[in-house]
C-alpha cells in the first residue's frame, strides 16, 4: 500500500487495530533503534586510523570530549523536549528529532575537521535527546494498558538491536581501508531518521493529545477507534475515551509548574522528582556505557588484542545483550522493580571485581576471563538496570509534574552519560585494572541507595504509590526490625501495599501499574 493512502484528508487512518499500532511502533522503535546505533558507532570510529588521522590524531582526553558530545547534545534534547512536547505533540517532535539526527548523520560522515565532526556529533545528540524523550509517551499513549509495560522492554531490545548493528557495521568495513571506513558507517544512521521523517507524517497524533488540543475529542476518538480495531459507537472505546477525557480534565485542573518539582504540597512531590532523577543518574553509575561505547578499547588497550579481533568480539558482546533483555520481559512484573534494582547492583559490583583482577594477572587465561566478565555485567545489567529504570519514573512521579520530571529524569541519564564517556578513555588510560575497581564501589553504592530509598512500585496502582507517599508512617509501617530500621518509612509501607495486592490476587505475580493500568481500584490500599 502507498504511504500516502494511510491517511485521509481527515487524518483517519485506512489501517486499524494492531496494524495502526503496529506501524506507530515502527517508528517509535526505529527512534530507540537510533539511540543504540549512535551509542555504538563510535566504538569502531575512535580506533579507525583514518579518522585518527583526519581529526588530527588527538588525545585520549580529546577523544573522550568529542565523544561525550553526543550525550551532551541528549542533555540539552531532553531538556527542551520538556518544554515543546506537549505543544507540538507527538509526532512532530519526533520528526523533529529525526531531521537533526538525519543532518547531524550527514555532517558527520562527510567531515575534514575536528570541529565539524565534533559539531555534527552534539546536533546528532540533541535530536536525540528530543526522540528518546517523546518515543516513549508516543508508544504508551497509543497503547492498551495490558501492553504498556511489554513495549518499554520491546523498545530497549529495539535499541540493543541499534547497538548491535552498529558494531557490525564497524567490524564490516574495517576491512575497507579509508575514510569509508568511518564515513559510512556514521552516515547510514540516516537511513532509520530518514524512515521516521518519511512514514510518521501518515501517522496520526495520539488520541490523548488530539482531544487535549484539538479542541473537540471527534478527532481523537475516531483515532482511538481505530488503534483499538473497533467502531466509535463501541461500549470499550467510549469508556476508555472517557477516561482520557477525565485524566485530562483532572491534569489540566492540577497542572504543575516547574517549582512543584521541588515542593511537597502535600503529595511529596519533592522527594518523589529526586527518586525519579536519581535512579537515572545511577543507572550511568553502573559504568555500563564503559562497554557500549568502549568495548574494542577494553580489548585492545587492556587484553591486548589486535583490532581487527576487538571489533569481531565487540559484535559477539552486543549479540549476547540483546539476547539477554529478552529475559526482562518476562521477571520485571514478576519479580518487581526493586529487587531486581538490588540483586543485579550486587551482581555488577562483583562481576567487576573479577573483571579487575582478571585483567591484573596478564595473562592468557586471564583475559578469557575478563571477556566472560564483561559479559556477565552486560547480562546483569540489562536484567536489573535497563528497562527498570525506564519504567521507574513514570510510576513514582504525581500526575501534575510527570512529564516534566520524567524529561528531567531523562537528561540527568544523559549527564551521567556525559561523565562516563569523559572519564573512561583517560581512567583506562591511567588506573588500568584498578579503574574497574572504582565503578564497583558505585555498583556497591547503587545497591544500598535503592535498599534504603527506593520504594516498590510494581504491582500497585497509581493511587497506592501515591499513598505510598502520603500514607501516615506511624501505625502502618511499624518501627522496622533489624536493618529494616534504617530503611525510609516509605519502603516499608510500599512493602506492606505490595503484600496486600498479592494477597487479594492470590498469587506471588507482580503486575506493574506501568503495564496493567490501575488494579483493582475497589479494593483498600492496604490491608
Amino acid at each position: 500500500m502507498a504511504t500516502a493512502s494511510l491517511l485521509s484528508a481527515e487524518g483517519v487512518h485506512l489501517l486499524r487495530g494492531r496494524w495502526l499500532v503496529a506501524a506507530i511502533t515502527s517508528v517509535c522503535s526505529a527512534g530507540f533503534l537510533l539511540f543504540g546505533y549512535d551509542q555504538g558507532v563510535m566504538s569502531g570510529v575512535v580506533i579507525s586510523s583514518s579518522w585518527l588521522e583526519t581529526m588530527g590524531h588527538p588525545s585520549s582526553v580529546v577523544v573522550g570530549t568529542i565523544t561525550a558530545l553526543y550525550p551532551v547534545g541528549g542533555v540539552v534534547g531532553a531538556i527542551l523536549a520538556a518544554f515543546t512536547a506537549e505543544p507540538l505533540g507527538r509526532k512532530r517532535t519526533l520528526l523533529l528529532g529525526a531531521l537533526l539526527v538525519a543532518i547531524g548523520g550527514v555532517l558527520m560522515g562527510c567531515s575534514s575537521s575536528r570541529g565539524q565532526f565534533a559539531a555534527a556529533r552534539a546536533l546528532v545528540g540533541l535530536g536525540t535527546g528530543y526522540t528518546t524523550s517523546v518515543t516513549p509517551v508516543y508508544q504508551s499513549e497509543i497503547s492498551a494498558h495490558e501492553q504498556r509495560g511489554w513495549h518499554v522492554c520491546c523498545q530497549l531490545s529495539t535499541m540493543l538491536a541499534g547497538l548491535l548493528l552498529a558494531y557490525c557495521m564497524n567490524y564490516g568495513f574495517y576491512f575497507h581501508p579509508g575514510s569509508v571506513q568511518w564515513r559510512f558507517p556514521l552516515a547510514f544512521q540516516c537511513v532509520f531518521a530518514v524512515y521516521i521523517l518519511a512514514v510518521t507524517p501518515f501517522l496520526p497524533d495520539t488520541p490523548r493529545w488530539l482531544m487535549n488540543h484539538d479542541g473537540t475529542p471527534e478527532r481523537g476518538l475516531a483515532v482511538l477507534a481505530q488503534l483499538r480495531g473497533k467502531g466509535e459507537d463501541d461500549e470499550a472505546v467510549r469508556r476508555e475515551a472517557e477516561e482520557i477525557t477525565e485524566a485530562i480534565s483532572l491534569e489540566n485542573k492540577e497542572q504543575g509548574t516547574w517549582g512543584d518539582l521541588f515542593r511537597s504540597n502535600g503529595v511529596s512531590a519533592d522527594k518523589r522528582f529526586y527518586l525519579a532523577v536519581g535512579i537515572q543518574f545511577m543507572q550511568q553509575m553502573t559504568g555500563i556505557n564503559i562497554i557500549t561505547y568502549y568495548a574494542p578499547t577494553l580489548y585492545t588497550t587492556s587484553l591486548g588484542m589486535s583490532q581487527e579481533s576487538a571489533l569481531l568480539l565487540g559484535c559477539f558482546t552486543q549479540l549476547w545483550y540483546l539476547l539477554a533483555s529478552f529475559v526482562t520481559w518476562y521477571t520485571i512484573d514478576r519479580i518487581g522493580r526493586r529487587g531486581l534494582l538490588i540483586s543485579m547492583a550486587l551482581a555488577m559490583c562483583l562481576v567487576l571485581v573479577g573483571e579487575a583482577l582478571a585483567i591484573a594477572t596478564g595473562t592468557p587465561g586471564g583475559a578469557v576471563a575478563a571477556v566472560v566478565c564483561l559479559f556477565l555485567f552486560e547480562a546483569a545489567f540489562t536484567w536489573g538496570w535497563m528497562a527498570c529504570v525506564w519504567c521507574y519514573p513514570p510510576e513514582i512521579l504525581p500526575l501534575r509534574i510527570r512529564a516534566k520530571g520524567s524529561a528531567l529524569a531523562t537528561a540527568a541519564d544523559f549527564i551521567g552519560n556525559v561523565i562516563v564517556v569523559q572519564v573512561t578513555p583517560v581512567g583506562i588510560g591511567t588506573m588500568g585494572w584498578l579503574f574497574f575497581l572504582v565503578w564497583a564501589v558505585f555498583n556497591l553504592a547503587n545497591a544500598a541507595v535503592v535498599w534504603l530509598f527506593y520504594p516498590e512500585t510494581g504491582g500497585l496502582a497509581l493511587e497506592a504509590v501515591d499513598f505510598v507517599f502520603t500514607a501516615d508512617t506511624d501505625g502502618v509501617a511499624g518501627n522496622g526490625r533489624g536493618l529494616g530500621k534504617l530503611q525510609w518509612a516509605r519502603v516499608r509501607v510500599a512493602d506492606q501495599a505490595v503484600r496486600a495486592s498479592r494477597a487479594r490476587r492470590g498469587n506471588g505475580r507482580l503486575v506493574g501499574a506501568s503495564e496493567r493500568g490501575l488494579l483493582d481500584e475497589s479494593a483498600p490500599l492496604l490491608t
